[in-house]
């Protein structure tokens, strides 16, 4: 049995358990972090020196970082198709975005947008840096905007790389902040809707997170 070590309402954890959902895998997740705690025992820091979620546990395997965990899955328990492809060549085309993903997309949304919109008191909130990072956050979305011409998903066909990118979306369409037009995006981001797995482990309510002031 598969074992997720991470709260419902993290992001990461989210894309781990979605990419096991797609894969159809037997699993259990166990609430750890906020206001769950449990980080910080000797135990889960032997298995995540960090003290970060999600954690994956496979029979003897341990393994921390939300994309190392996905990869992990999708090279032990994928066959080898679109998700993530058995050719190397192949695979990086996926792997490419799929860092992209991680490095220029979930950096450039989760703490400057997210944290500053949702979990900050609308008192401490700087204005024109949240707009500076919204406008920064829409030139990447830029890219995946030409990206997605002709193109259902971000390889052309459903992969790895939509998990990484596209479990961010969800938080983005949702919570109050201005948001440029791009079609091909908002029309991505429905087509992942109506994916039973996106709404499942995706599309959670994450009022726990918010600060009551956060307005």
């Amino acid at each position: 049995m598969i074992t997720v070590y991470g709260r419902a309402t993290s992001s990461n954890v989210q894309a781990v358990m979605w990419g096991i959902a797609e894969l159809g895998l037997e699993h259990e997740r166990l609430d750890y972090g906020h206001v769950h705690g449990g980080t910080d025992t000797p135990e889960f820091r032997a298995m995540s020196p960090h003290g970060l979620v999600p954690v994956l546990r496979d029979g003897e395997v341990v393994i921390w970082e939300s994309c190392a965990i996905l990869r992990y899955l999708a090279a032990m328990y994928g066959d080898g198709g679109a998700f993530w492809p058995a050719d190397p060549a192949r695979r990086a085309g996926v792997d490419m975005w799929a860092e992209w993903g991680k490095q220029s997309v979930a950096t450039a949304f989760t703490g400057p947008i997210f944290w500053a919109r949702v979990r900050t008191a609308a008192a401490d909130r700087d204005d024109s840096a949240l707009a500076r990072a919204i406008a920064g956050f829409e030139k990447a979305l830029g890219v995946l905007e030409d990206q997605l011409e002709g193109r259902d998903f971000v390889t052309g066909i459903f992969s790895l790389a939509d998990i990484v990118i596209g479990h961010l979306l969800y938080r983005y369409y949702d919570i109050d902040i201005p948001r440029a037009a791009l079609p091909r995006v908002r029309a991505y981001y429905d087509r992942l809707c109506d994916r039973p797995a996106y709404a499942r482990q995706v599309m959670i309510d994450y009022s726990p997170l918010r600060h009551p002031e956060a307005g």
